[in-house]
């Protein structure tokens, strides 16, 4: 991946259901200096490991929602950084989320105490405010979310990099007008595309659906990724073709991909 350009590399492309191929949800973006981990399911320690990065390279994750397939290694993750000492880490981390999130860590403190407690100095707490539009500054990247139709935290992120280019991930829902705007020109959606057409379930979206949205956003390339075993023996890309004529991936573990 060219040091000097945005990139992001799909760590886990699954769901809750265990699989050797896929790990559950988590993206990487390379933005500037900035290392922004995009959920921390299960697996995702193994995998940063496997595409060349540190927990101490992280410098922001960005959680969509609190479902375990999202955030079942947030405490592994978090308690890592303390071996063998947490001065190890040369910025601090930011941890974001939708409604809820600073009561989601307090609860971990209460079960984990201090093995998943950062100092003051190298950690940072921000909840983010559905209703309140616009870009947030974070220097290397501006980021900016949405609600979406899933939990009631739920939020999809837009990362609007250093040289420019725009990255959306829906993270869990079903339709939502609001992705679609969030999504509006993007270089790049992630969006999730949990089950073919005809097995689609409350809460989620299909081929067909991810495509009509990234149709109507204008994005520039779509990526479908949160597959469950259902999708493997399905034609995800014909049924995606239905309403999408973009340049179009099937994510996988590890796969880089460049802006």
């Amino acid at each position: 991946m060219n040091p000097e350009k945005t990139g992001v590399t799909i760590l886990g492309s699954g769901t809750c259901v265990p699989s050797l191929v896929r790990s559950s949800a988590a993206a990487l973006v390379k933005t500037g200096e900035s290392r922004v981990l995009l959920d921390v399911g299960a697996g995702t320690l193994h995998r940063l490991l496997e595409a060349g990065h540190r927990v101490f390279d992280i410098s922001h994750i960005l959680l969509t929602h609190f479902h375990p397939d999202h955030t079942g290694e947030l405490a592994s993750f978090l308690f890592s950084n303390k071996y063998p000492d947490v001065s190890r880490r040369e910025r601090p981390l930011t941890l974001l989320g939708g409604p809820g999130v600073s009561d989601f860590f307090r609860r971990l403190l209460d079960l984990y105490g201090n093995w998943v407690q950062l100092p003051g100095g190298k950690f940072q707490l921000l909840e983010a405010d559905p209703e309140k539009a616009g870009e947030r500054d974070f220097g290397d990247f501006f980021l900016s979310w949405a609600p979406v139709n899933h939990n009631p935290e739920s939020l999809a992120y837009r990362i609007r990099g250093i040289s420019g280019e725009t990255i959306v991930y829906s993270g869990d829902t079903d339709a939502s007008e609001s992705l679609k705007n969030l999504a509006m020109d993007a270089d790049l959606l992630i969006c999730e595309s949990a089950l073919p057409d005809a097995l689609k379930v409350p809460g989620h979206l299909s081929p067909s659906m991810a495509g009509e949205i990234a149709a109507a956003a204008r994005v520039r390339k779509l990526v479908l990724t949160h597959f469950y075993p259902e999708c493997d023996g399905a034609d995800m890309v014909g049924e995606c073709r239905r309403t999408y004529a973009g340049p179009l991936v099937l994510a996988e573990d590890l796969m880089e991909i460049e802006l």
